[in-house]
């Protein structure tokens, strides 16, 4: 459950920022009234019959910032906003194509994201104005309108062409280095400004700028994302009723985008950036020696001072630039994935972060909900030596170690629980 103390105050904009666009696609579909309320519950749609794990856990991080000074205030309200929406996703919302629209605000909800991470990273006195944003992102398909042609109307292939020669030419939106993405490629409102964006994210502005299209009657076919699975190609659309099957797995939801957003996110800021050839619980686990210790055999000396480097760095209450990670926003990333899927690896990576922090209690209770989980479910016992079973024993190594740390009477936090979280803000 995301639970979001009160606030003692009430944010005051513009009065410019307070109007909607007079073109937005959304106006629509009204959002949901909140009442005063002390506790924000992230749960899915009534009348979805599955329960949700985030429904039954309390988030730390909020708190965490608070008992250290830092005020978050605004991140907590960017959460609420952010929870408001994903509200609205029925298991039927989230296989919806990102081009259609739905009462689901994929631009608003990536805005969201970073605004909360925004607060939690720059401590700004003000808060990142989503509500701008929001009409940049539909003026963008404004300035499209004098690039039409009545001739696009006979031939969609055309229409489309000319929307991805504007977009990529015109406008100069272009796909970062995916092997070297950079916070502000991850993050709406940066490449709005910087024109430069990760995959998913020129895919989200690419997909609103069609929404809107689509509702001043300009597109009068059904269109898709195709989605590059490589790292150098750009988002583009094609004419769904002439798609070939081999185009289906290119086709991304509004449900995958999110997660696709979010994974980025949590990739790119996780603390431990050595050794891509395991995955981000493991590379958590080596550092904290929940692995076995010949599995250092192989592994350069470079990778190996890399893993040391990255504890040492939490140990002093460091963070530095995307390329050595960012505790906060990896944890943020992480909580807004529990919130948006039923998936126990989720809450194992989240423990072993919060291990990492010296949150011992919090990051136990976690890793046994992710133990229940894994057992309410069907569970195929992993071969000898494969992932799975590297991944088991480190869960055992941490449970272990994590009981016998609450065992201790009078066991306090090391200083770096709270150093890491303290105020020490980089430009992003």
């Amino acid at each position: 459950m995301c639970f979001l103390a009160p606030t003692t105050s009430t944010l005051s904009r513009p009065s410019f920022l307070k109007t909607p666009s007079t073109f937005s696609k959304f106006q629509f579909c009204p959002p949901p009234s909140f009442s005063s309320s002390r506790v924000l519950c992230c749960q899915k749609d009534s009348g979805s019959s599955s329960h949700h794990v985030s429904n039954d856990l309390k988030f730390v991080l909020h708190d965490a910032l608070d008992a250290s000074g830092i005020n978050t205030t605004y991140a907590r309200e960017a959460r609420e906003e952010f929870c408001s929406q994903i509200r609205k996703f029925t298991d039927i919302e989230k296989q919806t194509s990102i081009c259609i629209n739905r009462c689901v605000d994929l631009g608003r909800t990536a805005l969201y994201i970073a605004a909360e991470d925004d607060s939690l990273v720059s401590h700004s006195s003000v808060p990142l104005p989503v509500d701008a944003f929001v009409v940049r992102l539909d003026d963008l398909s404004m300035d499209y309108c004098p690039h039409y042609r009545p001739e696009y109307e006979s031939s969609p292939e055309k229409f489309l062409e000319s929307i991805e020669k504007f977009l990529y030419f015109h406008k100069g939106f272009r796909r970062a280095d995916a092997n070297m993405l950079e916070p502000r490629a991850l993050y709406l409102h940066s490449v709005l400004t910087h024109r430069s964006g990760s995959a998913a994210m020129l895919s989200l502005i690419y997909s609103e700028i069609l929404k809107l299209l689509r509702l001043w009657g300009l597109l009068y076919f059904d269109a898709e994302i195709f989605f590059p699975s490589d790292l150098l190609t750009l988002p583009k659309a094609y004419h769904k009723q002439k798609s070939k099957e081999s185009d289906q797995p290119h086709i991304i939801t509004s449900g995958s985008l999110l997660l696709e957003i979010l994974n980025n996110m949590k990739h790119a800021f996780w603390p431990f950036q050595h050794d891509r050839t395991k995955n981000l619980f493991l590379r958590a686990a080596h550092a904290a020696n929940c692995v076995d210790g010949s599995d250092f055999i192989g592994e350069s000396g470079s990778q190996v001072a890399s893993a040391k480097a990255a504890q040492h760095r939490l140990d002093r209450g460091v963070w530095t630039s995307v390329r050595f990670g960012d505790m906060r926003r990896s944890l943020s990333a992480c909580e807004r994935l529990i919130l948006l899927k039923n998936d126990a690896n989720e809450l194992r990576d989240y423990s072993i972060l919060l291990y990492h922090c010296g949150l011992y209690e919090e990051s136990l209770q976690y890793l046994k909900k992710y133990r229940d989980m894994k057992s309410s479910s069907t569970y195929v016992a992993p071969s000898p030596n494969s992932i799975s079973s590297l991944e088991d024993e480190a869960v055992d190594k941490l449970t272990t170690r994590l009981n016998l740390i609450l065992m201790e009477q009078g066991w306090s936090r090391p200083s770096y629980a709270r150093n890491f979280l303290s105020n020490n803000s980089e430009p992003w």
